[in-house]
C-alpha cells in the first residue's frame, strides 16, 4: 500500500507531465499551422506567377501536369464567346501555356465571385502574354480589356473595293458585306434617302477602331454613324444654300472625290460640274463611266471611245445630270467643296497624268489640252520602247 507521501509524488508527476503534453501541443499547433500556411503560400506564388518563369523542363512537385516554359513572352490572343465558363477559360489558358495551374484558376475565380457576385469574365479577343501573371490575366479577362484592332478605309473607294479589302483581310467574304450594304437600315439611321438600293456613298472612309468579333452588319452601322458624326452636319448647316438634296449632294462628291488628286484642285472641279448641271450640259465624267461599265482606266490604257459610248444609267457623257447614284465614298473635303460650289468661268479640265488638271473656258481650249497631254504620254511610251543606244567608243 502507497503511503501519502508517494501517491502525492505520484500525482505530481501525472500533473506535470500533463502540462508537458499542452505545452508541446500548444507549441506544435502553431508550428504546424506556420508551416502549412508557408507551403500554401509558396505553392501560390508558383502557380500565380508568370509561366516564362518556370525553369526549363521542371515542374513544381505539386503539380506535375504543369505546361513546359514558354521561351519567349510572345503575345497570345484568346477569343472568349458569350457564355463561356470560367472553367472553361481557365482551360483554355493552361493548354496554350499561359497559366501554370488550373487549380489556382479556379481559386482565384471563387475568390473573385464572393468579392464581386455580379460581375464576370467578359466576352471578347484578349492579347495575353506568358510574362503575366495569373492575377493579372485573370483581371484582365474580368474587366473586358480586349484588344482593340482596326480598318481603314481610304477616301474614294467602292463598296466593291471595300468588300475585297475586307475579304481580303480574313474578316468575313466579300459577298457577305456587299449583302449587308443592300440592306439599308433606315430605322437607325432616318436621315437615309428614300429608294436607296445600296449605301454606296453613304459608308463614311476613315479609320475604325473595334473590338471582338467584326461583323458586315456591324462594320456598315459604324460607317453609317460615322456618317452621321462627321458629314452630315456638313450638309444640314448648308441647309436654304445648297442646290441639292441629300442624294444629289452625295452623288457629285463622289464624283469630285474621285476626280480630284490635287486637293487644291477640288472646289474647281466641284465648280465646274456644278455649272455644267445648272446649264444642262452631260458631266462627261470618265470615274463614272468607269463604275458603270466595272472597269479602271490607266495612263497606258484609257477609256476607248467604244466604251465612253457604252449605254449605261452612269455614263455621264451619253446622259445629262448626275447619275442615279453615288459611285464611291467621297471624304469630308469633297463632300464641303460640292454642298454648295462657286461660280466659275471654266466649263472643262483634262487630267495631266500628274494628278493635276488643265481647266478650259471652251472646247477649243479644252480639245488642244488634250492633245497636248495625249502627244506628251504617246512620246513617253515610244521613249520606254526604244532601247537606249549604247555609247560610242572613242578610238
Amino acid at each position: 500500500m502507497k503511503t501519502a507521501k508517494a501517491q502525492k509524488a505520484e500525482k505530481k508527476v501525472d500533473t506535470g507531465s500533463r502540462i508537458s503534453k499542452w505545452f508541446f501541443y500548444l507549441m506544435l499547433f502553431p508550428a504546424m499551422l506556420g508551416l502549412c500556411a508557408w507551403q500554401g503560400w509558396a505553392w501560390w506564388s508558383w502557380a500565380s506567377a508568370p509561366v516564362i518563369d518556370q525553369p526549363t523542363g521542371a515542374a513544381a512537385p505539386t503539380d506535375p501536369a504543369a505546361p513546359a516554359q514558354v521561351s519567349t513572352a510572345q503575345a497570345v490572343q484568346i477569343k472568349v464567346a458569350d457564355g463561356t465558363s470560367a472553367q472553361q477559360i481557365g482551360e483554355d489558358l493552361k493548354a496554350a501555356g499561359l497559366i501554370r495551374s488550373l487549380d489556382a484558376w479556379n481559386l482565384w475565380t471563387k475568390w473573385q465571385s464572393l468579392q464581386n457576385s455580379g460581375g464576370s469574365f467578359q466576352a471578347g479577343t484578349y492579347e495575353i502574354s506568358p510574362s503575366e501573371s495569373l492575377p493579372n490575366i485573370a483581371g484582365k479577362l474580368w474587366e473586358g480589356k480586349v484588344v482593340e484592332r482596326s480598318f481603314t478605309i481610304p477616301e474614294g473607294w467602292s463598296v466593291q473595293q471595300m468588300a475585297k479589302y475586307f475579304a481580303e483581310q480574313g474578316f468575313f467574304s466579300a459577298e457577305e458585306f456587299e449583302a449587308a450594304t443592300r440592306e439599308i437600315p433606315r430605322d437607325r439611321f432616318p436621315w437615309l434617302p428614300e429608294n436607296l438600293s445600296s449605301l454606296e456613298g453613304f459608308l463614311y472612309p476613315d479609320t475604325y477602331q473595334f473590338s471582338g468579333q467584326l461583323t458586315p452588319q456591324g462594320t456598315v452601322d459604324q460607317m453609317l454613324a460615322q456618317f452621321e458624326q462627321v458629314a452630315l452636319p456638313v450638309y444640314q448647316q448648308a441647309q436654304g444654300q445648297t442646290p441639292y438634296s441629300l442624294m444629289a449632294w452625295v452623288t457629285l462628291a463622289s464624283i469630285v472625290e474621285k476626280e480630284a488628286v490635287v486637293s487644291q484642285e477640288r472646289p474647281q472641279i466641284a465648280s465646274v460640274f456644278a455649272k455644267r448641271l445648272r446649264e444642262d450640259i452631260p458631266l462627261a465624267s470618265d470615274p463614272t463611266v468607269e463604275y458603270g461599265l466595272g472597269i479602271r482606266q490607266t495612263k497606258e490604257q484609257p477609256l476607248t471611245l467604244a466604251q465612253v459610248n457604252t449605254p449605261s444609267p452612269y455614263n455621264t457623257y451619253l446622259n445629262a445630270g448626275l447619275p442615279p447614284a453615288p459611285i464611291a465614298s467621297p471624304g469630308r473635303a469633297s463632300l464641303e467643296a460640292s454642298v454648295n460650289p462657286g461660280d466659275t468661268e471654266y466649263l472643262y479640265f483634262v487630267a495631266r497624268y500628274d494628278g493635276t488638271h488643265v481647266f478650259s473656258k471652251t472646247l477649243a481650249e479644252h480639245e488642244a489640252a488634250q492633245d497636248i497631254i495625249r502627244d506628251g504620254v504617246e512620246a513617253e511610251q515610244q521613249n520606254q520602247a526604244s532601247p537606249t543606244p549604247s555609247p560610242v567608243q572613242q578610238p
